[in-house]
C-alpha cells in the first residue's frame, strides 16, 4: 500500500488573531501549514506557532497573486490547498480531500471547492454566491497568477475536478469593514486595469453598474436569498460603480496630463 500524498495547506495572512484559531483548527489533519504573515500588529504570527503553523514574515506586499506564489513556495508537500483564515474546511470536505490524497498523484488534475459564502447573517444559496467553485486543491508544480487582486491558479490545460463538500467563508461578518475592503479591491482592479492600458468611457460606469444590479438580483436568482439577495446586489453594483469610476477618472486624468 503506498503512501497517503503529503498536503501542505498554504495561506497568506495580516492581522487575523480573530479569524485565525478556527479556520486552523479545520485543516489541523494536514501534513504542514504554510503561513506568509504580511505585517500583523496583532498576534497572528503567535497563534499560527501555537497551533503548530510554520510562520514566514514578509514586511513587502506584492499584491493577491505573488504573495500566494512566495506562500507556496515554502510548502514541501505534494499536494496544495490554498485557503484563507476566513474561511473553514468542514468535515465532508476534509473526507473528500482525504481521499485525493490517498490516491495517486495526478499530474494534469487540479480540483475545485465549492464555497459557502456568509453575507450579513446568513450563508448565500444565490446570488451568485454558491456553489462559487474555487480551484484551491493542486499538485504543487502549479502556482498562482501574478494579479494584484481576484488572482486565480494557473493550471493550464489541467482537468478540473469538483470536489464534494463546502468550503465554510465567513466574506462579510462586518459590513463596515467588508465595504472598505470592497473600496480597496476595487481601486486594485481599477490601476491594474489602467496600467494595462485598459480605459472606460463615462457611459459605461453606469452600463456595468446596473449590470451588476441585474445579474445578482435577477439572472443569478438573489431574490431567492431574502432581503440579504437584495442587499448583496447593491453592494454588487457599488463595487462594479468603484471599479469603473475609478478606472475612468485614471483615464480622465491621463488625458488632461
Amino acid at each position: 500500500m503506498t503512501e497517503p500524498l503529503h498536503l501542505s495547506v498554504v495561506m497568506i495572512v495580516k492581522d487575523e488573531a480573530e479569524l485565525l484559531p478556527e479556520c486552523l483548527e479545520s485543516v489541523s489533519w494536514a501534513d504542514e501549514i504554510i503561513l506568509l504573515d504580511s505585517g500583523s500588529q496583532d498576534t497572528t504570527r503567535e497563534i499560527a506557532a501555537r497551533h503548530g503553523a510554520l510562520v514566514f514574515s514578509t514586511d513587502v506586499w506584492y499584491g493577491y497573486g505573488k504573495q500566494r506564489q512566495l506562500a507556496q513556495q515554502r510548502a514541501s508537500g505534494e499536494m496544495i490547498l490554498m485557503i484563507d483564515a476566513d474561511e473553514r474546511v468542514t468535515p465532508e470536505l476534509h473526507l473528500a480531500i482525504k481521499q485525493v490524497l490517498n490516491a495517486p498523484l495526478q499530474q494534469d488534475v487540479v480540483w475545485s471547492i465549492a464555497r459557502r459564502n456568509l453575507f450579513l447573517g446568513r450563508f448565500m444559496r444565490h446570488s451568485g454566491w454558491y456553489p462559487d467553485r474555487v480551484t484551491r486543491l493542486y499538485p504543487r508544480h502549479y502556482q498562482y497568477n501574478s494579479s494584484q487582486v481576484h488572482e486565480s491558479l494557473e493550471s493550464g490545460n489541467a482537468r478540473i475536478q469538483p470536489l464534494q463538500g463546502d468550503l465554510l467563508h465567513l466574506t462579510c461578518r462586518d459590513f463596515a469593514n467588508f465595504q472598505w475592503k470592497q473600496f480597496a479591491y476595487a481601486e486594485a482592479w481599477a490601476k491594474q486595469r489602467f496600467h494595462q492600458g485598459q480605459r472606460c468611457g463615462f457611459f459605461s460606469i453606469f452600463s456595468h453598474t446596473l449590470g451588476a444590479f441585474v445579474k445578482t438580483l435577477i439572472i443569478r436568482a438573489g431574490f431567492l436569498d431574502g432581503k440579504q439577495g437584495w442587499l448583496l446586489a447593491m453592494v454588487n453594483a457599488h463595487y462594479t460603480f468603484n471599479k469603473y469610476t475609478t478606472l475612468w477618472a485614471l483615464s480622465h486624468a491621463a488625458k488632461k496630463g
